[in-house]
């Protein structure tokens, strides 16, 4: 539930990605990241956590998704860090699977506030890690997933659920490394299937 920093930070995750292609370690692009403030912030305090937070998510990425994601279109990269995030923050991929993509499937794809505090309601009923964050923790996290969704174009401007539009070399890495991931992406089918 770490992801309360900012936002999706596209440009700068395409700086620090290419960083890591060139570096080969995560300590060090750290390090550089935060000297060359790759994140335009005036406090280092702010610049070495964001660094931290976008070094975090990527992380999970495999080399070819890291690719995508140094040199890919820009669909294709929005596309890879909302993967990242799903992957790297189980709530948010348990968010994506089991709220956003069911509502989308049936048709009912404005998403409120009062949804997500349902699904974290019932969530913590079984996380009793989750219980003990405050109140105002939990509507901030609320608030970052509301935005990385719409950065990310899961979510429009007025809070409806998008079709994720996948391109088809994107669609092959996600069947190539873990088919069920295409349900992080509403509406997504796997590889092979369209038109079927």
């Amino acid at each position: 539930m770490s992801f309360g920093t900012g936002g999706l930070f596209l440009n700068e995750s395409v700086a620090i990605a290419r960083l890591f292609q060139e570096l080969g370690d995560w300590s060090a692009v750290k390090r550089v990241a935060s000297e060359q403030a790759v994140i335009p912030f005036k406090k280092q305090s702010s610049v070495t956590r964001s660094v931290r937070e976008i070094a975090n998510r990527l992380e999970v990425l495999r080399p070819e998704e890291m690719e995508l994601l140094a040199h890919g279109e820009y669909h294709n990269q929005l596309s890879v860090l909302w993967l990242a995030l799903c992957r790297g923050y189980r709530f948010i991929g348990e968010f994506a699977t089991e709220l956003v993509s069911e509502r989308f499937l049936s048709f009912r794809t404005h998403l409120t506030y009062d949804d997500f505090d349902a699904f974290y309601a019932a969530k913590a009923e079984w996380e009793p890690d989750l219980e003990q964050i405050s109140v105002s923790t939990r509507e901030k996290l609320r608030q970052v997933l509301f935005r990385l969704m719409r950065e990310g174009g899961i979510l429009s401007k007025d809070d409806h659920i998008c079709r994720a539009l996948l391109s088809p070399v994107f669609t092959n890495l996600i069947s190539a490394s873990d088919p069920k991931e295409i349900r992080f992406f509403p509406g997504a089918e796997p590889a092979g299937q369209k038109g079927d």
